[in-house]
């Protein structure tokens, strides 16, 4: 969405992206912005990632941009077809992942406008079950804001039989929007779930506001494998009220990054998440070059 709106002049209306997938010009710049990622991935000798543009498309927010429930399935139905297309038109021995993003029912920034696990898994389940049946391989829950969601989109995934990533977001003292710590968060997914989640993440957050927080001789650190990271420092709030985005410094970000994931026992995926560009990613990747099981 940052690369969407200030590279490519896109309007998003609630920073929703999987309307482009319905516009020939949006299309061509996703397109251009997933071939950027893979040429990386290729560059480096890593596997790569693509999460499909669906982290609005869920029922709370596709009826707020006048997206029904058919519309909605058409539409992440062709975010995953969009990327079979360009996973099968490069040239490249590098393994792509074709993941299916879900994002929260409400304000990925807030923690208290709260359903119950049971809940959450019936509302996530159409979405889940739709990117499975499109040919995903796999879920990736993110900006996760408290752990009763989580655990539903988890059973969702379990449900329809996907494997699945949940990732939480967190404010600047490391604890989730809600105020549950990372480590109660994980727990309580796996506990809910009989440890169905591939691994556990963290994005939209800076290095800096988590890394304190964990702890690699604790078993719920080891379950971490994702780490999405902001090129800002800004807590959530003052990111909401900001009127130009902040990039932070790439190279600075590329180091804090690799070195995170390398301090991390079960370290999997590294990306960026609010105000990154491939740029930052570059850097991050070579910074992390001889990391071993390295992947973007």
């Amino acid at each position: 969405e940052t690369v969407l709106i200030f590279e490519d002049g896109f309007d998003l209306p609630e920073f929703a992206a999987f309307p482009l997938v319905r516009d020939a010009v949006g299309r061509e710049a996703l397109t251009r912005y997933y071939r950027r990622f893979v040429e990386l991935a290729d560059s480096e000798d890593v596997e790569v990632v693509l999460d499909t543009p669906t982290w609005r498309a869920s029922a709370t927010w596709g009826a707020t941009l006048g997206f029904g429930p058919d519309d909605l399935r058409a539409v992440n139905t062709e975010a995953v077809e969009l990327l079979h297309q360009i996973r099968n038109s490069v040239e490249t021995d590098t393994p792509v992942l074709i993941s299916g993003c879900v994002g929260s029912r409400t304000d990925g920034y807030r923690g208290d406008d709260r359903i119950a696990t049971e809940a959450a898994r019936a509302y996530h389940r159409s979405q889940v079950c739709t990117l499975k049946e499109a040919g995903v391989d796999l879920v990736t829950a993110l900006t996760m804001t408290y752990a009763d969601e989580a655990a539903g989109v988890a059973l969702a995934a379990r449900d329809v039989g996907v494997p699945v990533v949940i990732s939480f977001t967190v404010e600047t003292d490391g604890r989730l929007p809600s105020g549950e710590t990372l480590r109660a968060a994980i727990e309580q997914v796996d506990g809910a779930t009989g440890d169905y989640p591939i691994h556990f993440g963290i994005n939209c957050a800076h290095p800096d506001h988590f890394v304190d927080v964990l702890d690699p001789a604790e078993e719920w650190t080891l379950r971490i494998g994702l780490v999405r990271s902001n090129a800002s420092r800004l807590s959530h709030a003052e990111l909401d009220e900001a009127e130009e985005l902040d990039a932070g410094d790439p190279q600075e970000w590329g180091g804090d990054v690799a070195a995170l994931h390398a301090g991390l026992p079960g370290r999997s995926t590294i990306g960026g998440c609010g105000g990154t560009y491939p740029s930052h990613n570059e850097e991050a990747a070579r910074a992390s070059a001889n990391a071993v099981g390295a992947g973007l």
